[in-house]
């Protein structure tokens, strides 16, 4: 409960903060609603899933997860908020005291993704991979998800990826796998996520 009543708190103050610096007291005032919006179904989530757990790893990765890497902690908020909105159901066995919150369904019956702590369609064969752009997360903070999408940008439109894809294996015939197979599985954090579990797609 401590740990959501905190969490609830730093949404608040951080999604005013957001909007007091595009638009004044008006922008602050909506951004503390906003705020409030996204953080309540994550703060419902950690708190009755307990997924950080009353031991130092859990009270350091919370802390972490609400300074450095906040920025990752709301964009992952707004995700399992739009879960839930579709109906979506938290997997609060797999979440406890793990420091991230699983939901059993994710946005691809064929993929697992993982925005912030919020991991969406996992499975135990997949976990560890997703647990790493956890941790990619936890690591950069505010850098992780620039430095993500500029990858995604520079990979799609200068694919120096080609040079090293494996085009026997993953022939890249028709313009989805262009993305699937090629600029997907060859961008930083999930060449690095499929070195530690999982195979990239072909």
């Amino acid at each position: 409960m401590v740990f959501g009543i905190i969490s609830a708190a730093v949404h608040i103050a951080f999604g005013a903060l957001l909007g007091g610096w595009a638009g004044g007291t008006l922008g602050l005032t909506i951004g503390a609603v906003v705020g409030l919006l996204v953080g309540a179904p994550f703060c419902w989530a950690i708190a009755s899933a307990r997924v950080y757990g009353p031991d130092v790893r859990g009270v350091l990765l919370f802390v972490v997860d609400h300074s450095w890497s906040l920025l990752n902690t709301f964009v992952g908020a707004i995700y399992l908020a739009a879960h839930l909105v579709v109906g979506h159901q938290l997997d609060r066995t797999t979440s406890a005291r793990t420091c991230r919150v699983n939901v059993v369904d994710g946005v691809s019956p064929r993929y697992a993704t993982t925005l912030g702590t919020v991991c969406a369609g996992s499975t135990s064969g997949i976990q560890r991979h997703e647990d790493v752009h956890i941790l990619q997360g936890r690591l950069l903070g505010p850098l992780y998800l620039p430095t993500v999408g500029l990858n995604y940008a520079l990979f799609t439109i200068a694919p120096v990826w080609w040079l090293w894809h494996d085009h026997t294996n993953a022939p890249i015939n028709r313009f989805a796998r262009y993305f699937e197979i090629g600029v997907y599985p060859h961008v930083w954090n999930e060449a690095i996520a499929y070195r530690i579990q999982g195979k990239p797609p072909r």
